[in-house]
């Protein structure tokens, strides 16, 4: 028999960073699945579309903001492995649909920027040095894909110590299948990783930092 879980922790321990992951100008592009190089569930605009009030609510509240980008060289050089799937060629940085959604994401010039050349916002970025900076202890997650850039994310964030929240209305995965697969993998790690937004609004307004 499996014991009772008691270490579920609160929504936000210590100071929180929201990190927006690939919500790019393409998301809003109109096109079927059939014709992009990533595929996406049913509602992913419409998601992604959610986590401008999380932005909002953040600005607000005094919790910084960092919008993660994946990029790669129009040459291709630096996409190593991430073709040998179901992928095809995408956000190359001659593309303007690369560009991170600034109108529907409310992005500002001087918001913290991060770009990425593979799945995880850790990998290969400075974004440890960014948050160590900002004495971050709580992750609140948004964008996509729920099971490839947010999933990865997650678990480098878990194995760097911090305490990862993902506001669920507000990413979407390739499939719902894959989506809903990450999002029991990721609470798995993390007891009460996997929250709605009303949950991380309501936390948000509760913070001060």
């Amino acid at each position: 028999m499996t014991a009772a879980r008691t270490n579920q922790r609160e929504l936000i321990e210590g100071r929180a960073a929201l990190v927006v992951i690939d919500i790019q100008a393409s998301t809003f592009i109109e096109q079927s699945n059939d014709d992009r190089a990533i595929p996406h569930m049913v509602d992913y605009d419409v998601r992604m579309l959610r986590a401008r009030a999380v932005i909002d609510k953040a600005r607000e509240r005094n919790i910084p903001v960092i919008f993660i980008q994946e990029i790669h060289r129009a040459n291709l050089i630096d996409f190593g492995r991430e073709l040998d799937g179901d992928e095809t060629v995408h956000c190359l940085d001659n593309n303007p649909a690369t560009e991170i959604a600034k109108e529907q994401m409310g992005f500002l010039p001087d918001d913290y920027h991060i770009q990425k050349r593979r799945y995880s916002a850790f990998y290969g970025t400075d974004l440890e040095i960014l948050l160590k900076g900002l004495k971050t202890d709580t992750l609140i997650l948004v964008g996509g894909l729920t099971d490839v850039c947010v999933h990865y994310t997650f678990v480098d964030g878990h194995q760097g110590d911090y305490f990862c929240r993902v506001a669920e209305d507000c990413v979407a995965g390739s499939s719902l299948d894959a989506h809903n697969a990450s999002l029991k993998a990721m609470e798995y790690l993390q007891t009460g990783a996997i929250r709605s937004i009303d949950e991380v609004l309501a936390a948000m307004d509760q913070t001060s930092q």
